[in-house]
């Protein structure tokens, strides 16, 4: 929270010393992305000087460009959250900062390089590829706000300018706290960013870097002991807070710093017909994990048990887990501006996920680290001719580890509102590392394995237009790693991976479509999964659907645009995935279904100049439809409640 305080008395002064607004700052897209005209007469104070739109830009690891979006659209309002985008598909827990359920399956983008694990924490941890770097004509400030269940907010404060043309830097902080309505379910996160982006006069050399430092932590309660207490709909369980829940005083720690950079120089002094360049990416990263837990048996109404088996503690269980990673990547680029570029690299690959000991064990040692030092040679070609964009890339390991990943993308751009892609991708990819290693003060999550690669094949289509968005999916998974319920007692939860030995197939269509009637929309996006498979491993809903009925018009002489309306969320009954602290991951199971319950939401929201207001009756159903509401088997999703939040634009 300090951290937070210092980049808001930083920011707050260049933002108040002088506002001025822009012209036709309220879209955001690709480069021939236009503003909303239906927005456009509310910014009707002329400026002393006109920017454009394309003088405000921001750009990912990809070189892929948005513009500074300040609009009220009904994406706004899906993406006015906790994560800061789109959430469908996915199944947000009681409190806000706890982890995600999976609804989508294939959210996620896979790397055939060993990641951490501890996935369930990392929904709000900022990976590499989310960083993006700002190019910006005049100094720009965006506030973000928004109320929690209780004792608590969610603020997010950003400011980047550019120095001269060439040169920029960014900062930023989002912070969160939030009590929760549960016993032992506060969250505390931080994110921490900071980015810089450099070009040379003659673009002969352009560097773009950030640093990052992120700190997730939530105390964790296990989820309710008693469902039927919740199912009840008793009055005296009203107050969440009586609910019995398996720990009182537990809780899970996940932070992470990193340095990155990606830079590239021109050999060849003046840009012209053919060019050649030398590339090269860095990124340091480490990691730690732990999981606290000072009281180890748990109290199911009368009844002491201890939930994760037995334990070599009796009390004072701390789990520490430590991770490192560098990675280099070379590369030479060979451009022609007809044929399209030209990229041969290398890199290395070094991380270590280690523990403090050695367990020696009756059944075998457990190692006190698991290093990996990868090697990889591959090729990528970049090619836009006319309507036409086209990525292929391919590499594989030259080291004794077996690793290969193909990733072949096409964009077709018809004209402005049509447009077609498509994607394969075929992977080997090596498992995260606490598949191979875990230590644990509790017996049994205590493991050593050496599974075999995962193998990814999939294919995947988009097709954008004035009347549809549709997109399908083809996956199937071989050697797919998993989580994995062997407890025999129902009243504990032991969990150990497991390596899937059959083939599983996975396809998914989405569907979007919006109907306009003058100042009325229904918005709709619907998803439909299926999965073959011989036994229950990745389960997923089969139909999952969100529709917004909404109006929006121009008050009070066009100062203010108003938008309103309900949103249905939906999904159907499936064996839902269970959260597991210790692990900080899900888990399969095949014990309780949940879903096949609406999810009412009402929504207010209000743009006057370059501030949005966000006012939501959060799940207002809650009590009419009965309490078979579930985030997962154990953990009930979120009651009704009233949130308020904002997010305020400054431009010097």
């Amino acid at each position: 929270m300090r951290s937070l305080l210092f980049v808001i008395l930083l920011i707050l002064p260049a933002s108040l010393l002088g506002q001025r607004t822009l012209n036709n700052i309220n879209s955001i897209g690709k480069t021939n992305v236009k503003a909303d005209s239906n927005e456009r007469s509310s910014d009707s104070i002329k400026p002393e000087k006109i920017a454009n739109i394309d003088q405000y830009r921001f750009i990912n690891i990809d070189r892929d460009t948005t513009y500074l979006d300040t609009s009220l659209t009904i994406q706004r309002e899906y993406s006015f959250n906790y994560l800061h985008k789109d959430n469908f598909g996915l199944l947000a827990f009681p409190n806000e900062g706890q982890t995600y359920n999976t609804l989508q399956y294939g959210l996620d983008k896979y790397s055939p390089y060993p990641e951490m694990g501890f996935k369930a924490k990392h929904f709000n941890f900022l990976e590499a590829n989310d960083i993006k770097y700002s190019s910006v004509a005049t100094p720009v400030t965006e506030l973000y706000f928004r109320s929690v269940m209780q004792k608590g907010q969610n603020l997010d404060a950003f400011f980047t300018l550019n120095i001269n043309p060439r040169l920029n830097f960014s900062i930023a902080y989002k912070g969160l706290r939030s009590e929760g309505n549960y016993i032992n379910q506060l969250t505390s996160t931080g994110n921490f960013r900071f980015t810089s982006s450099y070009s040379a006069k003659d673009e002969r050399y352009v560097l773009n870097a950030h640093y990052t430092y992120q700190d997730i932590l939530n105390e964790e309660n296990g989820g309710i002991t008693t469902i039927s207490d919740f199912e009840s709909e008793n009055s005296d369980y009203d107050n969440r807070e009586r609910l019995q829940v398996y720990f009182s005083d537990a809780q899970s720690f996940l932070k992470g710093r990193r340095l990155f950079a990606d830079h590239y120089f021109r050999v060849n002094s003046k840009k012209g017909a053919n060019n050649l360049y030398v590339n090269h990416q860095f990124n340091y990263e480490n990691k730690f994990f732990e999981f606290n837990q000072p009281t180890v048996t748990s109290i199911v109404g009368t009844t002491s048990i201890i939930r994760f088996g037995d334990s070599y503690k009796d009390s004072g269980i701390n789990d520490q887990t430590h991770y490192n990673k560098m990675y280099n990547k070379v590369g030479l680029t060979y451009e022609n501006l007809t044929l399209g570029k030209f990229q041969f690299f290398v890199d290395d690959y070094q991380s270590n996920f280690y523990y403090n000991q050695i367990l020696i064990r009756t059944d075998g040692t457990i190692p006190a680290s698991l290093s990996r030092n990868i090697n990889s040679a591959g090729g990528q070609y970049d090619y836009q001719k006319n309507k036409w964009t086209g990525k292929f890339l391919y590499s594989r390991s030259i080291t004794n580890q077996s690793l290969s990943n193909l990733d072949a993308k096409m964009k077709y751009d018809l004209n402005d509102d049509f447009q077609f892609n498509f994607e394969y991708q075929n992977l080997n990819k090596l498992p995260n590392d606490n598949y191979n290693l875990y230590q644990s003060s509790y017996v049994a999550y205590n493991w050593s394995n050496d599974f075999k690669n995962e193998k990814v094949n999939e294919i995947s289509a988009e097709a954008i237009t004035p009347w549809l968005t549709a997109s399908a999916k083809f996956s199937t998974l071989n050697d797919h790693l998993y989580f994995n319920d062997v407890a025999l007692d129902d009243a504990q939860q032991i969990v150990s991976p497991q390596q899937y030995d059959k083939t599983i197939s996975y396809v998914s269509l989405k569907l979007g479509r919006e109907f306009k009637y003058g100042k009325f929309a229904l918005d709709n996006t619907i998803l439909y999964q299926n999965v073959s498979q011989d036994d229950n491993i990745l389960n997923v809903p089969k139909i999952v659907t969100r529709n917004t009925i909404y109006f929006t018009d121009f008050l009070f002489k066009k100062a203010l645009f108003l938008q309103t309306g309900i949103t249905l969320n939906y999904f159907s009954k499936y064996y839902a995935n269970e959260y597991n602290p210790v692990i900080g991951e899900f888990f399969v199971q095949d014990k309780k279904e949940i879903g096949n319950y609406p999810n009412l939401d009402f929504f207010i929201n209000a743009k006057i100049q370059r501030t949005r207001i966000y006012f939501k009756a959060e799940h207002f159903n809650s009590s009419l439809t009965g309490n078979n509401f579930y985030a997962s088997p154990n953990n009930p999703y979120r009651d009704f409640m009233l949130r308020f939040g904002l997010i305020w634009n400054f431009f010097n």
